[in-house]
């Protein structure tokens, strides 16, 4: 998908097993156990593109958010740019995934009542970055994923390609070394989801992309293909 890249870091997923109780909750909080993910590993390098495939209750979103630090396995090892996600402390973790992770979710989670500027640099929003930067970053993203005259309208106003682009690009403001796409063409027609597939794959250069899908289209854009099936990757 793209050029060697000039980052060392990686995304490493080891043995990783995610278990919940019977009602959703945490192993041990009563009824059976289900297992998401069974032992699972992986390792996405910089400037590489990799999908996530399987039926539905495959583990597909599972392990996005386990790669993503959104939830922490009840055993095996996450690592992005060599930190151990299990040694930081939850406030420790949200900060290194606000730096670090970039999430694009298949309905898109913008907040209605913010503009397309306004929900790009949210990610941005820790007390470091200064207010004119976060409007030139967002102002720069916008530009770059082709909406630069809809960065004050709200997301209600904004066809579901354009919502889907502004997505990305507050997935980029952070300049994330991880970028993880849970279905991101699910909810578009065949044109824009070809154009949203396109930034996905631009941004690889420098990146560690995970896209999961099932839409074979946007895995046939990937560099290879992980496969899961009942928690267990094929």
């Amino acid at each position: 998908m793209s050029g060697p890249s000039t980052r060392t870091s990686s995304v490493v997923c080891t043995d990783v097993t995610q278990r919940y109780g019977g009602d959703g909750g945490l192993v041990g909080s009563g009824g059976r156990t289900v297992t998401a993910l069974d032992s699972v590993s992986l390792t996405v390098d910089p400037g590489e593109v990799v999908g996530v495939a399987g039926p539905s209750g495959s583990g597909k979103s599972t392990l996005l958010h386990v790669l993503a630090g959104l939830s922490m396995p009840t055993e095996g090892k996450i690592e992005i740019r060599g930190t151990n996600l299990a040694t930081l402390s939850r406030r420790r973790r949200t900060r290194f995934r606000r730096e670090n992770v970039g999430m694009v979710f298949q309905r898109f989670h913008l907040l209605p009542a913010l503009t397309a500027r306004e929900n790009v640099a949210l990610p941005l929003l820790d007390g470091a970055t200064p207010r004119r930067r976060r409007r030139e970053r967002a102002r720069e993203l916008l530009d770059a994923v082709g909406l630069p005259d809809r960065r004050d309208h709200r997301p209600g106003s904004l066809s579901g390609g354009e919502r889907q682009r502004v997505a990305i690009a507050r997935a980029l403001a952070a300049d994330p070394t991880v970028v993880i796409a849970d279905e991101p063409t699910g909810e578009l027609d065949r044109e824009t989801g070809e154009r949203v597939l396109d930034l996905l794959t631009e941004v690889s250069d420098d990146r560690a992309v995970v896209i999961a899908s099932h839409d074979a289209n946007a895995l046939d854009r990937t560099d290879r293909i992980v496969r899961l099936l009942d928690g267990k990757r094929q």
